[in-house]
């Protein structure tokens, strides 16, 4: 199978890994359809594609984003919310908002596309190593994180045989980790860098690898693909 033909909707922001995973679609063959919540900066971002306005916390606006793009092969869904901080210092709102757009809008996202999705088509949701490997001030994002996981596994077997996976990233260079500043994330990535078995940190372009095979392994469902040069491990 090859995405030579197919229609892939990427849900995210116009950087980092949606835009390495819209980029590698295309590369291999496919279609996309761009939607997030600004959709003026993914115009921006992407001149050349399809854009849509999505809020997946919002069932009424997943529903009318199916309704205007009808059939597609595949849905990779970044969408993501900040939930970082110890817990004593979490508010529940931020842990709602967390859960609501990449657990829910995962659910939100299966409810109304499965319907108009071939036999052969593909769920690609995206997870994190903090499902499995607890970090302290990571309590929320790992709930959520472990959520995913739970619901990709879930959905692979009630949306059979089209397939639910997930790509579960350990530190990767996408953008993510800049609001550290300069030092404290170099300071970061050497810790990583000299710990984990990859010795290595991760690039957009391994996690766009990763979305191409995910979406085109016939045979891969209800797996969470750990990609994080072996940071789980150690």
């Amino acid at each position: 199978m090859t995405l030579k033909d197919r229609t892939v909707l990427v849900i995210g922001r116009g950087g980092g890994i949606a835009r390495a995973a819209t980029d590698a679609v295309r590369e291999a063959g496919g279609s996309v359809v761009v939607a997030g919540r600004d959709a003026e900066a993914l115009a921006a971002a992407y001149p050349d594609v399809r854009v849509e306005t999505v809020d997946v916390t919002d069932e009424a606006s997943v529903a009318a984003l199916a309704e205007r793009v009808g059939a597609v092969d595949h849905v990779v869904s970044t969408a993501s919310a900040r939930a970082r901080g110890p817990v004593g210092q979490l508010d529940p709102d931020v842990v709602a908002l967390s859960l609501r757009t990449k657990a829910v809008g995962a659910i939100l996202l299966a409810k109304h596309f499965a319907t108009q999705m071939p036999a052969d088509g593909s769920f690609l949701l995206f997870s994190g190593a903090t499902a499995v490997k607890p970090a302290a001030g990571m309590l929320a994002v790992a709930a959520t994180n472990g959520a995913v996981d739970a619901i990709v596994r879930s959905l692979a077997v009630e949306l059979a045989p089209i397939r639910v996976n997930a790509i579960s990233p350990g530190t990767i260079d996408s953008g993510a980790y800049d609001a550290l500043g300069p030092e404290k994330k170099a300071q970061l990535y050497a810790g990583r860098s000299k710990t984990n078995p990859a010795r290595r940190i991760g690039t957009p372009g391994d996690v766009a690898e990763a979305v191409v095979f995910a979406l085109t392994n016939t045979f891969l469902t209800g797996v969470s693909l750990g990609l994080d040069g072996g940071e789980r491990l150690v």
